[in-house]
């Protein structure tokens, strides 16, 4: 028996979610999307998956380049994870007006601030679905300091260190 869109998207929503930014291109060719759906595979060789929906240009873009980037937001970056998501009505270029944006050494679109920033080469692509999984190998981290930015219940949290 099929489960409804409504009650997976609900019970998908219970699961809490690192807010992640995955941005791919360079100059004219940057876009980028609001994620949750993104994990380590392995660290040998270091790895990760990223899931992007089939109609957007930063799925077509990673696939045109063979290159993607993560960005792990942190607490103050909820403004940049919602222009991301298009929830302000932005798309494509208009998204990197939001934040400060520097480079990685690929020349791939780096949020300055960012608790890390992850560049990657595809290794694989496989749709599923409405979506393709990304699977690329690290080839450039960036790290900072700071607590991440989650979402749960379509709400942004904060995580509580429990002893």
């Amino acid at each position: 028996m099929a489960v409804d869109i409504s009650t997976f998207r609900e019970t998908m929503g219970l699961f809490p979610g690192a807010v992640t930014l995955i941005t791919t291109g360079a100059g004219e060719t940057r876009r980028g999307i609001t994620a949750t759906a993104v994990c380590s595979v392995t660290d040998s060789p270091p790895s990760l998956l990223v899931c992007v929906n089939n109609r957007t240009g930063t799925c077509q873009e990673i696939a045109r380049s063979g290159h993607f980037s993560v960005q792990l937001l942190g607490q103050g970056q909820a403004d940049v994870a919602m222009a991301f998501a298009g929830a302000q009505g932005q798309s494509g270029l208009e998204k990197f007006a939001i934040g400060t944006w520097s480079s990685c050494p690929r020349g791939l679109p780096r949020l300055d601030g960012a608790l890390a920033s992850i560049s990657c080469e595809v290794a694989t692509a496989t749709e599923a679905g409405s979506h393709t999984v990304f699977i690329g190998r690290i080839e450039d981290v960036l790290l900072a300091g700071g607590e991440a930015l989650v979402f749960a219940r379509s709400k942004f949290h904060r995580l509580a260190c429990v002893a």
